[in-house]
């Protein structure tokens, strides 16, 4: 099948190190793509080609096959987006800019969108100008839902939400999902990008320097253990044993120690011979395995 959503080659060069350069992306349909890196990596600026507002120097993004930049209005019908800079135009309230967005979108039924401002709170009454950020991004959230695009293009959708509402956000992603959308997200938020994407890529410097499964990031075979020991005895004992140790605590008993799967039967055997206060697993996460990268 084509992808939903196909970055080929990609290049925007401004001088002076910032772009992108030779990106190449292909998401699924149905598919949850996460997009991460450091403010200035190129995020904002691949999002920007791929909803036809720039275009490349080299290369080409696509969306359902069709070019972003030649047929930039057709695709602007057919997603769902969330810019990474909101600049609303000129209308007295929020709920006044929603219906001019329904009504360029031909979007008769506001139901969901309702459903949506519930969830997020939002009073779309307010002074559409006089809004804090926050009631901003949940005004631009309802605006990319609201018409059930089966493609959604989020840029750092959760810039400005506190705590409780970007869980509300995660919620309302999940169920997006349920519903077989196909959803390109950039964050620098890695436990969102955890909690939601299927895959995620990392982006440096304007280049794509590695393409993951969270699933695969989740289950990663090599493991990290902490380990204590009741005694001081059992610490220095264990110390000989031929497994690889990543930080020690002598004041604590305490130590890391990194293991593959395939090791953990001899880590347990070898265990049943000290007097262990815990041992416990330091979970692998998305963020430390893109810390290792930079």
């Amino acid at each position: 099948m084509m992808p939903m959503i196909e970055i080929k080659n990609m290049t925007k060069d401004y001088g002076q190190g910032r772009g992108v350069f030779d990106i190449s992306l292909s998401i699924e349909k149905g598919e949850v793509f996460g997009f991460v890196g450091t403010n200035g990596a190129g995020k904002t600026t691949t999002i920007r080609h791929l909803m036809g507002f720039l275009r490349p120097q080299s290369g080409s993004a696509l969306v359902k096959g069709i070019d972003c930049f030649k047929d930039s209005a057709e695709i602007k019908k057919a997603v769902g987006y969330i810019p990474g800079e909101i600049a609303f135009p000129d209308a007295p309230t929020g709920m006044k800019f929603l219906k001019r967005q329904a009504e360029l979108l031909g979007l008769n039924d506001m139901s969901y969108a309702e459903t949506i401002i519930k969830k997020l709170q939002l009073d779309p009454t307010a002074n559409l100008k006089r809004m804090s950020k926050g009631m901003k991004q949940k005004t631009a959230i309802v605006a990319a839902f609201m018409a059930d695009p089966e493609i959604l293009i989020l840029d750092e959708p959760t810039t400005g939400l506190d705590p409780l509402m970007r869980a509300e956000f995660i919620d309302i992603l999940k169920e997006e999902k349920k519903k077989g959308k196909t959803i390109f997200m950039s964050s620098h938020m890695f436990e969102e990008v955890e909690d939601t994407c299927d895959k995620v890529a990392l982006i440096k410097d304007g280049r794509i320097i590695a393409v993951k499964s969270t699933n695969e990031i989740k289950h990663n075979e090599d493991k990290v253990y902490k380990i204590e020991f009741n005694s001081h005895e059992d610490y220095q004992r264990f110390l000989s044993e031929k497994f690889n140790f990543v930080s020690k605590k002598e004041g604590q008993n305490q130590m890391t120690i990194n293991i593959n799967d395939r090791n953990i039967n001899t880590l347990t055997k070898t265990l049943r011979g000290y007097n262990l206060k815990f041992i416990t697993e330091i979970k692998f996460t998305l963020d430390k395995y893109f810390k290792s990268l930079y």
